[in-house]
């Protein structure tokens, strides 16, 4: 039986898989580096099955109050001319939207907030700096010196995490080949929904509706150097960047302040080849596979993560049988997810590539996260 896990990361992963422990009686520790797990940061879209993992763990409908819900991905030229309408299909269910825009602060603050109601031990400024397998049992070391045991190590660090070099896993993120900008607006009457851009100057150009008077848009383009970006991008530079753009895309960079606070940077990718785990630690979401954010399906399979590892471990199965067997559920999945995003990156980059096919590889892959994680 699991009965005490330290979850290293407090994001959207680890949050989620501490939450979904804690209801199942599981005493769980969360390691965070950053001083508090409230939210700072732009938009997120949220695709139907992320927001059925989050109605799992019963955040859903808090975040629904905050966030704008639609069931549509539209399609324009650069100038704004629409070229398709495309459903989104229903991914989570009865249960839930299509798909949800959110800030992703109200999505941070959700959780942590509900992380504390459910009792779990939340240790802020602080994270593992050695890792000691006993084979029934784990030790780790925290930055305060102290040494613990728990059943399992969860390393939910992100991209760039430090437990997985610890584990002696050395892949590391790849870059994509291209930057995205990010900026949270003023909605315009007129969105309704998520909607791309193509055939501009830059790689693509999209938005999606946030909440009732807010948007999230960005603009993918080349990666640019970080000398000419600045420590602080506003929006000045972006909507210079941004010419060449209509439609309501063109209304938003249009709307945004000199000052405006916007973020930059590049995209990168993983995905480990082999076993997530060693011995009794694993690592997840980000930490095991970080996908571009062209199908929108990071966060979704964040999610997806922590709730199929909290329903495994909590089966009354031995470790060791579950970590290879959820290493086997979750790969398939997660793979298609970044191997199509990968693809469309490609595309966009290289648009004149003969049969590229966006809305088709979009399309398959959405309709693919109808089935159960």
């Amino acid at each position: 039986m699991t009965s005490r896990v330290l979850v290293v990361g407090g994001g959207i992963t680890g949050g989620v898989l501490a939450l979904a422990l804690a209801q199942r009686g599981v005493q769980v520790v969360i390691a965070e580096l950053r001083n508090g797990l409230g939210g700072v940061g732009h938009g997120i879209t949220l695709q139907g099955n992320a927001l059925k993992a989050f109605h799992a763990v019963g955040i859903y409908d808090e975040l629904a109050e905050h966030g704008f819900a639609f069931d549509k991905l539209r399609m324009f030229r650069a100038d704004g001319v629409q070229l398709m309408e495309m459903p989104a299909p229903p991914m989570g269910g009865d249960a839930v939207p299509p798909t949800m825009g959110a800030l992703r602060a109200d999505l941070a603050d959700i959780l942590a907030r509900r992380v504390r109601e459910a009792g779990v031990d939340v240790r802020l400024g602080t994270t593992v700096t050695a890792i000691d397998d006993r084979g029934d049992h784990v030790l780790a070391t925290l930055t305060d010196g102290a040494t613990e045991t728990f059943d399992l190590i969860v390393g939910a660090d992100g991209i760039r995490s430090t437990v997985r070099r610890m584990i002696g896993i050395e892949a590391r993120p790849k870059p994509v080949g291209m930057g995205i900008w990010r900026v949270v607006a003023e909605r315009p009457a007129a969105m309704d929904s998520s909607g791309v851009y193509y055939g501009g100057p830059k790689y693509k150009a999209g938005y999606t509706p946030i909440s009732e008077t807010l948007c999230y848009a960005f603009l993918l383009e080349e990666n640019l150097d970080r000398s000419y970006v600045g420590e602080h991008p506003n929006g000045k530079i972006l909507k210079e960047h941004g010419q060449g753009y209509g439609g309501v895309w063109g209304q938003v960079r249009d709307s945004l302040a000199d000052d405006a606070v916007v973020n930059y940077q590049y995209i990168e990718s993983i995905l480990l080849d082999g076993p997530w785990h060693r011995g009794r630690t694993i690592v997840i979401g980000d930490a095991a596979h970080a996908c571009p954010p062209l199908i929108a399906q990071g966060a979704a399979m964040c999610a997806e993560d922590a709730v199929v590892l909290a329903e495994m471990l909590t089966s009354g199965d031995p470790i060791d049988e579950v970590l290879p067997a959820f290493h086997a559920r979750r790969m398939p999945r997660v793979k298609l997810v970044l191997d199509n995003s990968l693809q469309l990156a490609e595309w966009e980059i290289h648009p004149d590539t003969p049969g590229a096919d966006p809305g088709r590889v979009m399309g398959q892959t959405l309709h693919a996260m109808c089935a159960p994680a």
